[in-house]
């Protein structure tokens, strides 16, 4: 019963194994295409950034300080950020994207004197900017989540393969052995048991010739069963009637 018991737990382990497995390759594969996108990103973030604030200094000698007048107009969202969830093999990955709010800012007269050209232009350069930035934090929370998550997998799986199922087959081993031995006992008992009953009957028939030699050495016949009715040897005589 306990064999059975462990056969069931040596199949679950062995398939919480097999399942588990995949997961860590479908989370490793994942895993180095983020990494792969962080680089990239931060690769083309360094050249956005340096011609975002270039096209800032360009507009700033273009149409002159126009930073105080973007401090002091109605400030209204343009693009907000919204969050969503991407579940791959089971683990919840954040994701960050910009929506664009459908607003109009008070600052779009700014140019209007001059260097129009170079403001819009910046601004274009720095919303780049803004969607790599949001892009580049969506991918690195994604890739800690997703490290973690690998982490916790490998420590599964490195338990279930070196620990869980290792110690289940030691178990199986051992009661198989016990079952063989234990099988070996009966097998032995059984034949010292066959051993001695052809030995007692050996000995039952050993006594009977012997007993046989011993009647014909004293001159005994052997005894004849008599089939006889006893009865039969008695006439029927009539006799007088007898009353009680």
């Amino acid at each position: 019963m306990n064999q059975q018991v462990f056969k069931g737990k040596k199949k679950a382990a062995v398939g919480g194994f097999k399942l588990l497995k995949k997961k860590a390759d479908a989370l490793k594969a994942k895993f180095r295409d983020y990494a792969k996108a962080i680089a990239e990103t931060k690769g083309t973030m360094a050249d956005d950034t340096k011609d975002a604030f270039f096209s800032l200094t360009q507009a700033e000698y273009a149409a002159g300080d126009f930073k105080k007048a973007v401090l002091e107009g109605n400030m209204v969202a343009q693009v907000r950020v919204t969050s969503a969830v991407d579940n791959v093999a089971g683990v919840k990955l954040p994701v960050f994207n910009l929506q664009d709010t459908g607003a109009v800012s008070d600052n779009q007269t700014l140019g209007l004197v001059g260097g129009g050209k170079k403001i819009n232009a910046s601004r274009d350069r720095f919303s780049l900017v803004l969607k790599n930035l949001v892009k580049l934090a969506s991918l690195q929370t994604s890739f800690v989540t997703l490290d973690e998550a690998m982490k916790v997998t490998n420590r599964r799986v490195n338990a279930l393969e070196n620990v869980t199922i290792p110690r289940i087959e030691g178990i199986l081993s051992y009661i198989s052995r016990e079952l063989d031995e234990l099988e070996r006992e009966d097998f032995t008992r059984l034949k010292k048991v066959q051993k001695s009953k052809e030995e007692r009957i050996k000995e039952e028939e050993a006594r009977k010739e012997e007993a046989k030699e011993n009647a014909k050495a004293e001159g005994i016949k052997p005894m004849k069963t008599v089939n006889e009715d006893i009865m039969s040897k008695f006439e029927s005589l009539d006799g007088e009637e007898v009353l009680f």
